[in-house]
C-alpha cells in the first residue's frame, strides 16, 4: 500500500504541454498509448459511499487492476493506491462480476509520460479536453507546477469522471461513459 499524490493541469493541447514539459527538462518515460479504464462498483454503490475507486485499467495488451482509498482534504489530491499488474484483464472482469461488481463508469485517454526528477509528469489527451497530471512528492509537485506557469488556484484534484460530468453538464455532451468516439482514435 502506498500514497498516491498528485495534481491535474488544464492545457490547450498537447503539443503546448508536451513543449512545456520538455522545456522543464522533463525526459521520455513511456511514450503515448491509449488507456482504457473501467471502474467498477456493487449495485449499492458501495465503494462510492465511501469514496473509494476499483478500477481495471487495459493498455498496450497489458492490465492493472488498482485500488483508492478515499482523498483526503488538501491543496492537492492525497490517497492510498494498491496496484498490480494482471495476467488476464477479461478474467479479471469475469471474477469481479462474479463477485457481484460491474462497470459503473468506462473512460478513455492518449497518455505519455516524463520523469522530473521525483515526480511522473503525465499528458494526458482525453475527450473532455487535455490535462497535464503531476505526481509525487508535494513540494516536487508544486516545484513543477510552477515551471509550467501554474499556480495552487489552477490545480484541479477531480477525478476524470468528475471532469466529464462536469463537462457533459456545460457542453451538452450524452452518453454515460468518457469514451473517444471509434472514428476519432488515432
Amino acid at each position: 500500500m502506498s500514497l498516491e499524490r498528485e495534481i491535474k493541469l488544464r492545457f490547450d493541447s498537447a503539443e503546448t504541454a508536451r513543449t512545456m514539459v520538455v522545456a522543464l527538462g522533463a525526459t521520455p518515460l513511456r511514450s503515448r498509448r491509449l488507456q482504457e479504464d473501467a471502474l467498477l462498483d456493487t449495485a449499492e454503490g458501495r465503494l462510492a459511499a465511501r469514496r473509494a475507486v476499483l478500477r481495471v485499467r487495459h493498455e498496450g495488451g497489458h492490465s492493472l487492476l488498482t485500488f483508492k482509498g478515499a482523498p483526503q482534504p488538501g491543496p492537492m489530491k492525497l490517497r492510498e493506491e494498491v496496484e498490480t499488474v494482471v495476467a488476464d484483464g477479461q478474467a479479471l472482469m469475469a471474477i469481479l462480476q462474479a463477485l457481484g461488481l460491474s462497470v459503473c463508469f468506462r473512460y478513455e485517454k492518449y497518455r505519455e509520460e516524463f520523469a522530473l526528477e521525483d515526480v511522473v509528469i503525465a499528458i494526458d489527451e482525453t475527450p473532455v479536453g487535455v490535462f497535464v497530471e503531476i505526481e509525487g512528492a508535494e513540494q516536487s509537485i508544486v516545484k513543477a507546477a510552477q515551471g509550467l506557469g501554474r499556480v495552487p488556484g489552477e490545480y484541479i484534484t477531480d477525478s476524470y469522471r468528475a471532469l466529464f460530468i462536469a463537462a457533459r453538464e456545460r457542453q451538452g455532451l450524452t452518453g454515460e461513459d468518457m469514451v473517444f468516439p471509434d472514428t476519432a482514435r488515432a
